[in-house]
């Protein structure tokens, strides 16, 4: 169980949260979507809960135990994160990269087992990067690397995946089948997933839950159906030029 108890996050040195007030928990095997606009505190929230950087208040906690407080080793077992900036692995193939995800349970001379290997493997297949294999990661598209990264956390065999935006850089079809794996990953797993996203019609349409930031501070958690029909959707991002209609589940353009 993902907890947050009165959680505020956001930077020391602008002496102001981003979001503040937050308690809810997110379950075993939960896919939650986080949507909001650019500014929202997508990214800031995201990286407080993977323990990146210290909460301004309240905790984060992964099964009663703060996540702030957590050994570095112990938390890399059960934190998996994939975060937008991107990746440089100069000299590095594919399935380094990928057994990158199995060092936190490796001995101190880092060696693989042959059960490291085997989930490599599986979680190559699983991410649909085995056919890259032998390659430099260096070499790989930006959809590609994306790929890799995802074999890279399913890898790590975490409590909680947390990706923030790493569909960005794919076309329809593969924005598609990485969020569909990622549920799928979460339901067969038990992981919590949690992905931000700019793609809302899909995430509406794939989310267990939504964690909806309105970009004034305002915080609300639900079904994708629940925020839809209260008009929680429409109010943080219907513009001048798009409304999201509750009748069609999408965003459409003004008249």
């Amino acid at each position: 169980m993902l907890t947050l108890q009165d959680l505020s996050v956001g930077y020391k040195i602008a002496r102001k949260a981003v979001l503040g007030g937050l308690t809810l928990d997110a379950k075993p095997g939960e896919f939650v979507c986080i949507l909001g606009r650019n500014g929202a505190g997508k990214s800031t929230l995201m990286r407080t809960i993977a323990g990146l950087q210290a909460p301004l208040g309240g905790a984060a906690s992964l099964d009663g135990e703060d996540i702030a407080r957590m050994r570095p080793a112990s938390r890399a077992r059960r934190i998996a994160v994939v975060l937008t900036e991107r990746q440089f692995s100069p000299g590095l193939k594919v399935e380094d990269v990928v057994s990158l995800g199995r060092q936190p349970f490796t001995s101190w001379q880092g060696h693989l087992t042959k059960d490291d290997m085997r989930i490599a493997d599986e979680a190559m297949a699983k991410a649909k990067a085995s056919a890259f294999k032998g390659r430099f990661f260096d070499d790989l598209s930006d959809g590609e690397r994306q790929r890799v990264m995802i074999a890279r956390a399913i890898a790590q065999t975490a409590r909680i995946m947390i990706l923030d935006e790493i569909t960005a850089f794919l076309d329809l079809p593969g924005r598609v089948e990485t969020m569909s794996l990622l549920r799928s990953h979460a339901r067969d797993s038990g992981a919590i997933v949690l992905l931000s996203s700019h793609d809302l019609d899909l995430s509406l349409q794939l989310a267990d839950t939504v964690w909806l930031l309105d970009g004034r501070g305002g915080f609300k958690a639900g079904s994708p159906a629940l925020l839809a029909g209260e008009g929680a959707i429409g109010a943080a991002f219907d513009t001048e030029t798009i409304a999201f209609s509750r009748e069609l589940g999408r965003f459409e353009l003004r008249a």
